[in-house]
C-alpha cells in the first residue's frame, strides 16, 4: 500500500504531532525537583501563619483606662462590671499587673480586641531562625519586662515578669536552669514562699517563680511570674545533672537570658502602645543580635546534656 502525501498533507501532520508534544509536556506530572518537599511545605505554612499574625497583630490598637484619684473605687467597679474575667486577665497581663495589685493602676492599656490565644498580644518574634537548633530557650526582657519561651526558634508562650528592681537588678546574660521546687523559701527573708521555683543561679539564690506583679520591676533580683505562668515554666524547665555526690555539675538545664535595662524613672513601656502598637516590639533581627554572642556555648552545653542523658540510661 502507498500513501502519496503532498506538501499540504505533510505540514498538516507535523502540526499535530507538535500540538500533541506540546500537550504531553503540560500533563507531565511535576518531577521530584519541582514537587515541594515536607520541610519546604512546613516552612510555608509557619511563614503563612507568621504573616497572619502579623496582620492581625497590626489590627490591635489600644486605648487608655484612667483611675481618677478620687473615684478610683468606683472606676475600678466600672472597670470589673466592663470586662469579663478573661478579659481582666489579659488587660492586666499587659500591664505587668496581676489581680492583686491591679489597685495600683492609674492608667491600663485596654486591647480592641481580646483573644483567648495569649500569643496574638506578643512583642516578640514567631520564629528565630538562629535557634532553630535550640530545643528549648527562655528570653527574658528588661526593657519591656516580658519573657518568651521558644522550642526550636518557635515562639511557645510570653508573658509579663517583674524583674530585679534598681537596686537589686537581676543579673543579665546567660544563665542555665539548676534545679526546682514547686514550693520554695526565699533566702532573703524566711517569710517569703516562692510558688514553683525554678533556679538560674545557685550562688545568689535567683530564679523565676510566682510573686506579686506590680506593673515594674520590684524584686529582690528574682523573676516575677503570674501563677498560671510560673506552674507552666515550671513543668517546662529542665534540671541541672549532678555526680552522684551531687557536687559536681554534670549537664546543665535548658539556656536563659536576661537582656538589657528598665527605662528607670521613664515612661512605662506597655504605655507606648496607646500611640503605637508595635511599640514594645522585638523584631526576628534584634532578638538574634542579643542571643548570637551566647549561642555556640547554648549548642555546646546542649551536646553535653544529650551525652550525659544517653550514658545514664
Amino acid at each position: 500500500m502507498k500513501f502519496n502525501l503532498n506538501k499540504s498533507s505533510i505540514i498538516f501532520v507535523l502540526s499535530f504531532l507538535f500540538l500533541f508534544i506540546i500537550q504531553c509536556k503540560k500533563e507531565k506530572k511535576p518531577t521530584t525537583e519541582e514537587t515541594p518537599t515536607k520541610e519546604e511545605k512546613v516552612d510555608s505554612a509557619k511563614q503563612d501563619s507568621i504573616r497572619k499574625d502579623s496582620i492581625e497583630k497590626a489590627h490591635i490598637k489600644f486605648s487608655a483606662f484612667i483611675f481618677p484619684k478620687k473615684k478610683r473605687d468606683s472606676a475600678m467597679s466600672v472597670f470589673k462590671e466592663k470586662y469579663s474575667e478573661q478579659e481582666r486577665y489579659t488587660i492586666l497581663a499587659l500591664n505587668r499587673l496581676d489581680e492583686k495589685n491591679s489597685w495600683r493602676a492609674d492608667t491600663l492599656i485596654i486591647p480592641n480586641k481580646f483573644y483567648d490565644n495569649f500569643l496574638k498580644y506578643s512583642p516578640f518574634p514567631a520564629q528565630v531562625d538562629l535557634l532553630k537548633k535550640v530545643k528549648k530557650f527562655v528570653y527574658f526582657s528588661y526593657p519591656i519586662q516580658a519573657f518568651a519561651v521558644y522550642e526550636n526558634g518557635d515562639l511557645k508562650k510570653w508573658g509579663p515578669t517583674s524583674l530585679g528592681k534598681k537596686s537589686a537588678k537581676t543579673a543579665t546574660g546567660l544563665h542555665f536552669t539548676n534545679w526546682k521546687k514547686k514550693l520554695a523559701i526565699s533566702t532573703v527573708d524566711s517569710d517569703w514562699k516562692l510558688p514553683y521555683n525554678v533556679n538560674i543561679a545557685n550562688r545568689l539564690g535567683i530564679g523565676w517563680h510566682e510573686y506579686d506583679l506590680p506593673g515594674f520591676p520590684a524584686s529582690h533580683s528574682c523573676l516575677r511570674l503570674l501563677k498560671n505562668d510560673a506552674e507552666w515554666m515550671y513543668s517546662f524547665a529542665e534540671q541541672w545533672v549532678l555526680t552522684d555526690n551531687g557536687n559536681t555539675v554534670k549537664a546543665n538545664g535548658i539556656p536563659v537570658i536576661v537582656n538589657g535595662d528598665y527605662n528607670w524613672g521613664g515612661e512605662r513601656p506597655w504605655l507606648k502602645l496607646l500611640n503605637n502598637s508595635t511599640g514594645n516590639q522585638i523584631s526576628e533581627k534584634e532578638l538574634a543580635k542579643n542571643i548570637h554572642p551566647f549561642i555556640e556555648k547554648i549548642l555546646a552545653e546542649q551536646k553535653n546534656r544529650e551525652k550525659v542523658l544517653s550514658e545514664m540510661q
